[in-house]
């Protein structure tokens, strides 16, 4: 079990709810099930059957949404143009994440007539997901979450874990099984959705406690080291000025959320990007609005 487990509010519904937009999520050959979302999106962009990759496992972003990757079932596509662009190998790119940096961090299974070893491990890309480095794990690890924090990372492959340098992977004890980690490399908050609620660790996935006063959340993100932006299965937003310990509800991303991230430039206000069954979406203002992502490329 957590340790230092604080009692949780409404567990009950929040199994039961989380429990119904997950289901079958580990029956869909490495594919998490989409959110069961009730709100319509007034997005007109693409549309969900028009994303590519059959399904969004993450989102990465630069600060002012000029590049915006998606890793999915299919490869990793550049939709920052006016055409996505599918910049990778086919591969099934699960637990897929970026930090300011540029690095991204994803795991997955080979696509259709690789000889690589299943599961992919821990992979690493320096240049937008063009080449992609094995750094541990191949043939071990199918991550799921995976997340960057200040102290290395934290990933759940059935078991949660965590790494200094993604080489040599450590057990945590604890029996959560996370939906979603969210973290930031400037701090060691990480945050872990999961059937029983919100889970927070202050010490970089070491130790976890429940966030009881928090909303009913199957996405999260970090945009900086305090600010998150939640999503719920429903679509509803929330966002945490605090690195997730108080939330405040906002706007809707629309049905079907995928896959959110949230980014932010010096200065500017956050930036909410969601794959959606009406395609992209992004919200300038923090989640309290969003629309059709528009290509900054032609």
């Amino acid at each position: 079990m957590p340790r230092a487990r604080t009692p949780l509010s409404r567990p009950g519904v929040l199994g039961a709810v989380l429990a119904a937009a997950l289901g079958g999520a580990l029956a869909l050959a490495g594919c998490a099930a989409p959110a069961a979302g009730t709100t319509a999106s007034a997005a007109s962009g693409p549309t969900g059957a028009s994303l590519p990759g059959g399904h969004v496992h993450g989102i990465a972003a630069t600060g002012d949404g000029s590049t915006v990757l998606i890793g999915t079932h299919q490869g990793v596509y550049d939709v920052s143009g006016a055409e996505p662009e599918r910049v990778s190998a086919a591969d099934d790119f699960m637990g897929f994440v970026g930090d300011p940096a540029g690095t991204l961090w994803a795991s997955g299974h080979p696509g259709p007539g690789s000889s690589r070893p299943n599961p992919l491990g821990l992979l690493r890309s320096t240049d937008g997901g063009r080449t992609w480095t094995v750094v541990s794990n191949e043939g071990v690890s199918d991550f799921h979450a995976l997340t960057v924090t200040k102290s290395g990372l934290v990933g759940f492959d059935g078991v949660l874990k965590r790494t200094p340098t993604g080489e040599a992977w450590a057990a945590v004890s604890s029996s959560l099984h996370p939906a979603v980690l969210a973290g930031h490399p400037s701090t060691d908050t990480v945050l872990a959705t999961t059937e029983k609620g919100l889970f927070a660790s202050l010490d970089g996935g070491t130790t976890w406690l429940a966030v009881p006063s928090a909303p009913l959340i199957q996405f999260a993100a970090f945009s900086d080291a305090r600010r998150v932006v939640g999503v719920a299965p429903d679509g509803a937003v929330y966002s945490s000025a605090d690195a997730g310990i108080s939330w405040t509800r906002l706007g809707d991303a629309g049905k079907g959320v995928e896959a959110v991230t949230a980014v932010a430039a010096p200065g500017q206000p956050v930036r909410v990007l969601a794959a959606t069954d009406s395609g992209l979406v992004e919200s300038r203002d923090g989640g309290a609005t969003f629309a059709a992502y528009e290509p900054t490329r032609p």
